[in-house]
Formats: C-alpha cells, sequence, structure tokens
C-alpha cells in the first residue's frame, strides 16, 4: 500500500448525549496517524458555538453543510474526510481511500456506503432501504459525467480544490454534496471512486423518518434544478400519482401470488418514496427558515 497524506476527518451530528458517545465509540476504532485529525461538529439548534475536546459547537447556521465547513477550519491537512454520523467505519478507511493514491487532478474520492443488514424485528422500512441500497453512491453517481456527484455520508476532498471553490454552501440543507461537486468539476476538478473504502449507513427504521428523508432530498434536488438547470427536472405530479397507484396494485398481487414478502414491501414504498421525493421539491432548501414558515415542523 502507497503512503498516504494527512487527513482531516469531520463528522456532523445533531443528537443528544447518548448519542453522542455512541457516535465516538463507532469512531473510536479509526487508525488515525499522528498527523490525522478527527473532529465531530455538534449542529445541534441551541447549542451555540465553542469546543469540548474532539467535540466542537457550532449551530449559527442548523445544516450539515455549516457544520462540515467549520470543522474543515480547524485542520490543515491535504485530504478532508466527510463522514456522517450515522455510519460505521472500518478502522483502515482512511488507508484504503488511497490505494492506489488519488490522480493529479483528482478532488474528489466517492467512497463506499453500504445500507446495513436489517436487525431482528426492525420490519419493512430498514429491509427496504437494505434491498434497494438506498445510500449506495450508484444511485448518485449514475446520473453520469454531468450531474453524477459523491455523497458526502462518505467521501473525501483534496483540501486545496476544496477551499478554493469555497466548500460547501453554508445555508443550503440538501444537496450540498452534489452542489460542491459540480462547481468542483467546472474548475476542472475529476472524481475517483473507492468503493473498497466503505462504511455502513444505519438505516431508518420508520416511515415517518424515511418519509422525511425523502423529503429532505427532493428538497435538495429543486434548489439544484433552479441553480442547475436539467440537473432533476420535476415530475408531474398528477401522472406520477398515477404510476404510483398502478405500480402498488400491480406490485401487491404479484408479491401475493408468489408469497414473496419483499416485493410487497417494495410495491409499497417505492411509490411512497417518489411520491415524498417530488412533494419534497415544495420545501425550501435555505437555512434558516422564515419565521414563522409553514414548513418549519417538516423541514427542521
Amino acid at each position: 500500500m502507497s503512503e498516504r497524506d494527512p487527513v482531516d476527518v469531520v463528522v456532523p451530528f445533531r443528537g443528544d448525549r447518548a448519542a453522542l458517545e455512541a457516535l465516538r465509540k463507532r469512531l473510536a476504532v479509526l487508525a488515525l496517524e499522528a498527523t490525522d485529525t478527527l473532529t465531530i461538529v455538534d449542529n445541534t439548534p441551541g447549542r451555540g458555538a465553542g469546543a469540548d475536546g474532539g467535540v466542537i459547537r457550532a449551530s449559527a447556521i442548523a445544516t450539515p453543510a455549516y457544520a462540515r465547513n467549520r470543522g474543515a477550519e480547524r485542520g490543515r491537512a491535504p485530504w478532508l474526510l466527510f463522514v456522517d454520523s450515522d455510519v460505521t467505519p472500518p478502522a483502515d478507511l482512511l488507508d484504503r481511500y488511497f490505494d492506489p493514491l488519488p490522480g493529479e487532478r483528482t478532488a474528489v474520492l466517492a467512497g463506499g456506503v453500504r445500507d446495513a443488514r436489517p436487525r431482528r424485528g426492525e420490519g419493512a422500512v430498514a429491509r427496504y432501504a437494505y434491498l434497494s441500497r438506498a445510500m449506495s453512491q450508484d444511485n448518485t453517481l449514475e446520473y453520469g459525467p454531468r450531474w453524477g456527484f459523491a455523497k458526502t455520508a462518505n467521501a473525501a476532498f483534496r483540501r486545496s480544490a476544496f477551499e478554493a471553490v469555497g466548500g460547501f454552501r453554508d445555508s443550503i440543507r440538501a444537496g450540498e454534496d452534489a452542489d460542491l461537486t459540480y462547481r468542483l468539476r467546472a474548475a476542472g476538478w475529476q472524481l475517483e471512486r473507492r468503493e473498497g473504502a466503505a462504511v455502513v449507513h444505519a438505516s431508518r427504521t420508520t416511515l415517518a423518518g424515511l418519509a422525511r428523508q425523502w423529503l429532505g432530498f427532493g428538497s435538495g434536488g429543486a434548489w439544484l434544478d433552479r441553480r442547475y438547470p436539467g440537473s432533476f427536472p420535476a415530475r408531474r405530479l398528477p401522472g406520477l400519482a398515477w404510476w404510483a397507484l398502478r405500480f402498488a396494485a400491480t406490485g401487491l398481487l404479484a408479491a401475493a401470488r408468489r408469497g414473496d414478502r419483499d416485493a410487497a414491501h417494495r410495491a409499497v414504498l417505492e411509490p411512497l418514496e417518489q411520491l415524498s421525493y417530488e412533494l419534497g421539491r415544495s420545501i425550501p432548501n435555505e437555512r434558516p427558515l422564515p419565521r414563522p414558515s409553514p414548513w418549519r415542523i417538516v423541514a427542521g
């Protein structure tokens, strides 16, 4: 394995103290060299600013993008690795990212994201996320050389390129990873995959949690399509609703004939996913939300 550059690992976080301690334990397995750093950025609204060991508080703007930028500012390593707080990394994640070494014009390394195998009793939602590979980088990189992007659930960025384009946009709640990738691509930088540098993502286990995630993705998609026309075009809701009804009815009937429970889950949840995404396009993606806003409860 080739010798790698130092890396600053940044993890945005929201939650209570118990969740923070659980996150610390998951990250404690990472094999860090003396020149690497690990920073957790607490973006929980109302926590204010400050630092506590390896955790800094930065909640002036309640977005993962704002948290990542504040964490990136704390280090000086040539590479930044962003992982989400709901993933579990392997001990040698950093080494895997740099085997092989990136090309000179590579600014983005898209690490692998694998949905967690559902545990006993977790039900249909977690199993659907697992079977559909909901968080796989394939889902966004398949948009091709123009609109494909790396999900920052697990992605590394060359610091010099990251800083040259201004990092993430602090104010957007979703789609910040696509926006950053597009700006880097426009500046002449390239993306490489690192599927072997994979983390395990903890899937949503409730329908409400999954729908909220889909709504957020839709909000980000609409914002991206306004800024980058043609990137995420809207679908007509009446046609989509009719497709959803037909897909669910046909799929449930076929699943019942075969006794296929997984197919039944897909028949119900895939249409809900598509409808939630499209409905989410009407939710503002900028933060902070205006006061008062009818979207505050849904959008967070």
